[in-house]
């Protein structure tokens, strides 16, 4: 009886496979991969359309049918226990990155207020956006996670916090982690609606002032205030559990991409899946806002501010994605045909969706990157008198197949995840499949939606 449930579950996965992949062909039209943009700076990457339709919900489909056949935990502990200690590092390098991120901090808000006007001539913009909010967040993700120690916010808490008598508070139990959703909805709807990454006083505002009340959190609450409120740490500890080197007790260590996600040992709470799954969505929400799709959208809203529908498309945005991953761990009770409850399903698969959002974030700034790369560091000889012509990488066709290949990669390493996590909770070979079912459907639909927004040309970009 249970092996006719999972050939009927197969089934079904492949009719939706099926359905998804017609839809899709009749989608089909000219589109193109955007790389992302400075005020304009950069135009959209051409991208054959083929391989949205041949690598989005087929491929993680395959990938789950595949990873269905590894059942045994020698295998799959392979994947998650694995690793290779690297001892510690040198207390100096500790020190310089500490510099590093003050320094950087200093640059940014002084440069902002005072140096060039034009953002892709500005050091200041150019940090912020090129070499840390796209490049230093990849590097999170694909090598270590070395925010703790760059964190100026925390260098300076505790510097203030030496010289100022202040009794750490405790965050109440209640508020839990909710302050942080908040916070990084709030900071991706004011970077939609503000010119941050095009006016330099603007960015240096923005981040003077927040500053100002990281600081005074810190000050207030200790490290809880990075534990629980601020959004860019709690962002960065995610994605720094992709990562392939993991800050250990000992030092550092290497293992697979994602084990440490997949070696996380107790179920999220609530909040903490919201501060995932809000990460998720902003995510793609920042990728959706800069295509034509979506610009011609606010046209047809034309009487409504578009500073309010950004604003209700953060909001409804998120919690259309909380819904629909909540509504899919009730159903995984149901296919698993389990007692665990399926709030406790949510927060056990949770550290799965991180992959999909980094994947999403290395698509939508990989282009970015290397476009503006030159800018970087030809503005960063000469911050105060940068030369009138700022050299910008014209990208080749292939990136933007490449960024298609990382939304799928993403969306593989989450099944992979979800899959060996399934394992440490239901029983035999069959439960923890069939508590995947609902969950893989969902990801097929996200994949092909993530695909779309990729492969959509970009304001300011051209159709391939």
């Amino acid at each position: 009886m249970s092996s006719q449930r999972t050939v009927r579950g197969l089934r079904r996965i492949l009719t939706a496979l099926a359905v998804l992949a017609v839809g899709l062909v009749a989608a089909a039209q000219p589109a193109a991969a955007h790389a992302g943009s400075l005020g304009g700076s950069l135009r959209s990457v051409p991208a054959p359309f083929w391989l949205v339709v041949v690598s989005g919900g087929g491929v993680v489909g395959v990938s789950f049918l595949v990873s269905a056949f590894v059942t045994d935990d020698e295998t799959l502990g392979a994947f998650a226990r694995r690793s290779i200690a690297l001892g510690r590092p040198v207390k100096l390098v500790g020190l310089a990155l500490r510099v590093v991120g003050v320094a950087g901090l200093f640059t940014v808000i002084g440069l902002g207020l005072f140096g060039p006007s034009t953002a892709i001539a500005n050091l200041g913009v150019l940090i912020v956006w090129v070499g840390w909010w796209a490049g230093f967040t990849m590097l999170t993700y694909l090598v270590v996670d070395v925010w703790p120690l760059v964190n100026p916010w925390r260098t300076l808490g505790a510097v203030l916090g030496s010289l100022v008598d202040t009794r750490s508070r405790s965050i109440p139990e209640r508020v839990g982690s909710w302050p942080s959703v908040v916070g990084l909805l709030a900071l991706v709807w004011i970077e939609v609606v503000s010119p941050l990454s095009a006016n330099p006083r603007a960015l240096a505002i923005v981040v003077l002032g927040y500053s100002v009340v990281t600081v005074a959190g810190v000050l207030v609450f200790g490290d809880e205030w990075f534990e629980h409120v601020d959004p860019v740490s709690r962002v960065f500890r995610l994605y720094g559990l992709l990562a392939p080197i993991q800050r250990t007790d000992d030092g550092f260590s290497v293992s697979f991409p994602g084990a440490a996600l997949a070696r996380v040992e107790a179920a999220m709470d609530t909040d903490d899946i919201a501060f995932v799954v809000a990460l998720l969505w902003v995510t793609t929400y920042d990728g959706l806002v800069s295509t034509v799709a979506w610009d011609g959208f606010l046209d047809t809203l034309t009487p409504v501010p578009s500073w309010m529908v950004n604003l209700l498309g953060v909001v409804v945005g998120f919690l259309v994605f909380f819904v629909v991953y909540h509504r899919a761990a009730a159903f995984a009770r149901e296919t698993a045909e389990t007692y665990v409850t399926g709030d406790f399903i949510a927060g056990w698969f949770a550290p799965a969706l991180v992959p999909i959002a980094a994947g999403y974030h290395l698509a939508h700034f990989v282009g970015f990157v290397l476009g503006l790369a030159p800018a970087l560091l030809t503005v960063a000889f000469d911050p105060l008198s940068p030369p009138a012509n700022i050299p910008v990488l014209a990208l080749p066709e292939w990136v933007g197949s490449l960024q298609l290949v990382f939304v799928v990669l993403g969306h593989l390493l989450a099944v992979w995840i979800a899959h060996t996590r399934s394992f440490d909770v239901f029983p035999g070979r069959l439960q923890p499949l069939r508590s995947q079912y609902p969950f893989v459907v969902v990801t097929i639909c996200y994949t092909a939606s993530s695909l779309w927004v990729v492969a959509q040309p970009t304001v300011g970009g051209v159709a391939g």
